[in-house]
């Protein structure tokens, strides 16, 4: 077994860019079909072994504390769709969801059970899932690499065949037509680029292109409107968005274009009957909703129905026969809006917990009074609720049973503190009762601050093994994120992204000034984007931390951003800002965590990656990991730890994401408790 960390060979590679030149020692590492690569990661891996082996009973008791909460045989809540009702089910022993269905009265019918496809592969995941009309045919989409690059197939559910029509290389979205005969489906380029959008007919085997995206900062998708007139073809970047929309009764016809795109204007557009609700951020940088006929949405034509108001974002938007409910979030908590859209009244559904997450559940009926939403928080599951728009009636039909845990036991709260330029940063957290504010308890800090991406203060069983050990949880809904709305985002991107950093900065050190913990014992945890955040932090402020659990970080940010033949580089322009352009070349260099590692002490740190990454390439925590280990001056622990079967996701089914977790846990409670020294 290795004793020592391995030491990557250096081989000095010049980047020249703006005049500036970069020389990168490992740049080799990128050669992923070179033995030498694969030798070294296996190497690493070896080496964390290793190093983890003392704490392997450790491991083990925690992933059996994980396993232990849950019910390994359960079943969801039963949703309508057409003649069935629907809903997933586990058995203990199987690692993927069983997917069945039932007449009202009706014997349970198992539809697809994953279990089966996954057998005899070390990953497994599902993408699309969608039913014909009719319910006598499944598309469906799985990928067995880890790359995110699906197959798509056709099931035949009366007979059970698997029919010969298969479609490779495809994506997260696909719609069927109401003619139970054609689908329309995505393709991605060489950059895994989501950019085409096909239309397949059962049984062709050539199929009609519909759409090409040129533009290499936009991705394409596909939805069908819940009232199942329409099908709607989307082009986004990150700032921008186009919709088209097709009769999906008529297949064979032409998409029509709702709105052109304008630089910097994004809609959705969700249908209703012969009218259009668009959510866009025109003139309204927290978004309004604009009103426009289906039958001729012009520009022109639409009428504003629910303007922007101060503080308050728009989310999201969906259509029922009677009711518009608007997802909207307030002062950086969600609510749901209810507009009764035959009398005008209006109501919100109220919630009382400190910090809490709502989430989305199937609502595939268009004519109905009943909305169906999940509602979690920090100390309480995930909770399915029907609610009553017209009675105003909540009905609780599931809330998932975590064996052994009681939430009156475990205290939630929100607290600010102030960021380096003054801005106040909600923190959510979440403690064991009878913890003492005297800065002797250890805690875990998670962020991650980009993309506009919220991070929600959602229960997590697991969570629970720290917090009986004494641990606190805390999430810091730092700027770049959607946490306080689309101005929060846009004031953590660009030129302005150290405010992510600052923010996230300002948070620790007010954890530790109102004596939650100390620098001796906090921990911070980010992944992918989160990553780029926990390794900017820990260059700018090494003595802050103490232990860094840092999942397919994005690291090498400035190398990344400069090469457009990678997956989603150009698309990313907008979120980071092209290098090219010697104005952000100067700025995501003087941040870019692989670029600004420095000899000093840094905390101990495990870094995780995976060969099969498409987000986030392997060779980048792969990179970092080696620069830090030959900069640092202190002996603690840089461990690097490469799943060589999975992607950006890490391992795939219930079991293997909970012994990834036991052991990121391990390492961080043995890391906190006493040093382990490399």
């Amino acid at each position: 077994m290795d004793a020592s960390p391995p030491i990557a060979n250096v081989i000095p590679k010049q980047l020249i860019c703006h005049g500036d030149v970069r020389v990168d020692n490992y740049y080799w590492l990128r050669e992923r079909d070179n033995p030498e690569v694969l030798a070294y990661l296996e190497a690493e891996n070896r080496y964390t072994e290793h190093v983890m082996e003392p704490v392997k009973d450790l491991q083990q008791k925690l992933y059996e504390e994980m396993l232990g909460r849950i019910h390994e045989d359960d079943s969801g809540v039963p949703f309508p769709l057409g003649s069935f009702l629907y809903y997933t089910r586990t058995e203990k022993g199987k690692a993927y969801p069983i997917h069945c269905r039932r007449l009202p009265d009706g014997p349970e019918q198992i539809i697809f059970d994953e279990n089966e496809i996954a057998f005899g592969h070390k990953f497994f995941s599902l993408g699309n899932f969608e039913l014909s009309p009719n319910e006598q045919l499944l598309a469906y989409s799985t990928d067995t690499e880890g790359d995110e690059i699906y197959i798509t197939r056709i099931k035949d559910l009366p007979s059970g065949r698997v029919l010969p029509d298969s479609i490779a290389n495809t994506y997260y979205s696909l719609v069927w037509a109401n003619d139970n005969e054609h689908l329309f489906y995505v393709t991605l380029d060489d950059a895994k680029r989501p950019y085409r959008i096909w239309r397949h007919r059962l049984g062709n085997i050539e199929d009609d292109l519909i759409f090409e995206e040129t533009d290499e900062r936009f991705e394409v998708e596909l939805y069908k409107s819940r009232d199942h007139r329409h099908l709607f073809l989307q082009s986004e970047s990150k700032v921008t968005s186009e919709v088209y929309f097709l009769d999906a009764n008529a297949p064979e016809g032409n998409f029509q274009i709702v709105w052109p795109r304008r630089q910097g204007v994004l809609y959705d557009v969700e249908s209703h009957g012969d009218d259009f609700y668009v959510q866009t951020n025109d003139a309204a940088e927290e978004f309004r909703i604009l009103l426009v006929s289906a039958q001729s949405p012009r520009w022109e034509t639409a009428i504003e129905f629910l303007p922007m108001r101060d503080g308050v974002t728009i989310e999201g938007v969906d259509a029922f026969r009677d009711y518009l409910v608007v997802h909207e979030r307030n002062a950086g908590l969600p609510a749901i809006r209810i507009q009764n859209l035959v009398t005008g009244d209006i109501h919100y559904i109220r919630f009382d917990e400190p910090a809490y997450t709502l989430g989305g559940a199937p609502n595939e009926v268009f004519d109905t009074d009943t909305l169906r939403f999940t509602y979690t928080s920090l100390v309480t599951p995930e909770s399915v609720f029907d609610y009553n728009m017209r009675s105003q009636d909540r009905e609780l039909r599931k809330r998932t049973e975590i064996i052994g845990y009681d939430a009156r036991d475990y205290t939630s709260e929100r607290i600010w503190a102030t960021a380096e330029d003054g801005t106040a940063v909600p923190i959510s957290l979440v403690y064991k009762k009878g913890f003492a504010r005297d800065g002797r308890a250890p805690l875990l800090l998670y962020g991650y601050g980009s993309y506009g991406i919220r991070s929600e203060p959602e229960f997590r069983s697991e969570l629970v093994s720290l917090l009986d050990r004494g641990f606190v949880y805390s999430i810091a809904h730092i700027r770049g994120g959607g946490d306080r709305g689309r101005a929060w985002y846009n004031s953590g991107k660009l030129l302005q992204k150290k405010n992510t950093f600052t923010d996230f900065i300002g948070c620790a050190e007010h954890l530790i000034a109102e004596r939650y913990t100390s620098k001796e014992k906090l921990a911070i945890q980010g992944g992918s984007a989160g990553g780029l955040l926990a390794g900017a932090v820990v260059n700018m402020r090494p003595d802050l931390f103490h232990t860094v659990v840092v999942r397919v970080p994005f690291v090498d940010t400035l190398t990344t951003c400069l090469d457009p033949t990678l997956p989603l580089t150009i698309g990313e322009y907008e979120e980071w800002g092209n290098p090219q352009d010697e104005i952000y070349y100067r700025y995501i260099k003087s941040y870019s965590p692989y670029d600004n590692v420095k000899p000093g002490a840094y905390p101990h740190m495990l870094i995780t990656a995976g060969l099969s990454d498409p987000r986030v390439s392997y060779w980048e925590p792969a990179k970092w990991t080696a620069k830090l280990r030959v900069a640092r001056t202190d002996r603690n622990l840089h461990l690097l730890k490469t799943n060589m079967e999975a992607g950006h996701f890490g391992a795939s089914g219930r079991y293997g994401r909970f012994k990834d977790t036991a052991f990121s846990y391990a390492f961080i409670v043995k890391s906190l408790e006493t040093p382990l020294d490399s």
